[in-house]
């Protein structure tokens, strides 16, 4: 069986054997742990972590990429297992690759020569790639409406004032002025006199400088410390 240790002084390089099933003599090969692991995707295997912890079970993957296993410590299914096999509830444990201290090759995996995903017990299904881009898209549309959010060069009160307009408003900036309704302009220092549109477009103005009106007075109720600032009282004598 396949016996490997990491290398002291952390170089992932062990000896892989695998099981002896040909009656033939298997010389060792020094390759890295990870790839060894790769190639027994499927197989039962025994794991020890530094932390001196052994699992024993089938290997379900091992991503190179995030440096993880995933070993099913439950037992195997009756062999050969089909797509009406019963299934079996598992008992995964995830585990990084850099803790394992050594594992071993039990035994190969079932059909491991003509293992496909059609054929993978329990059954995967396939990916719904239409809802999986359509959650990809909503996510970098989010990401992009919050960028798009940020003002550049602007102090804290011009941001929250930019936010506070958006929860009712459609609103965006220009430079470092906040656009309301595509129709009002409001300048630094934010205020209602610094509000400005068109002539035509005098309605939209007037609503907009009640809402900023509004949130600015919201916003200062906020930053006053609690408790008002009444001056105590002086004790009579």
């Amino acid at each position: 069986m396949a016996d490997g240790k990491r290398a002291a002084g952390g170089g992932p390089k062990i000896a892989v054997a695998t099981p002896n099933i040909g009656g033939g003599s298997t010389a060792g090969a020094t390759v890295s742990l990870e790839a060894a692991l790769v190639g027994c995707v499927g197989a039962r295997i025994r794991v020890t972590t530094t932390l001196s912890q052994t699992l024993e079970g089938t290997l379900f993957t091992a991503d190179p990429l995030t440096n993880l296993i995933a070993i099913n410590t439950a037992p195997p299914p009756p062999t050969p297992a089909t797509a009406t096999t019963p299934l079996q509830p598992g008992d995964y444990h995830i585990i990084p690759i850099a803790a394992l201290q050594s594992f071993q090759l039990l035994s190969l995996a079932p059909d491991a020569a003509s293992a496909s995903f059609e054929s993978a017990v329990p059954a995967l299904k396939p990916i719904d790639m239409k809802a999986a881009r359509a959650r990809e898209r909503a996510a970098v549309e989010k990401e992009l409406r919050k960028e798009r959010a940020r003002g550049r060069g602007v102090g804290r009160e011009a941001q929250e004032i930019y936010d506070a307009l958006s929860r009712t408003l459609p609103v965006r900036w220009h430079e470092q002025s906040i656009i309301v309704l595509d129709v009002v302009m409001i300048a630094p220092p934010y205020t209602v006199e610094t509000c400005q549109a068109a002539a035509k477009d005098a309605h939209p103005l007037q609503r907009v400088r009640k809402v900023l009106e509004m949130e600015k007075k919201k916003l200062a109720d906020r930053s006053r410390p609690a408790g008002g600032g009444g001056v105590a009282g002086r004790k009579g004598g």
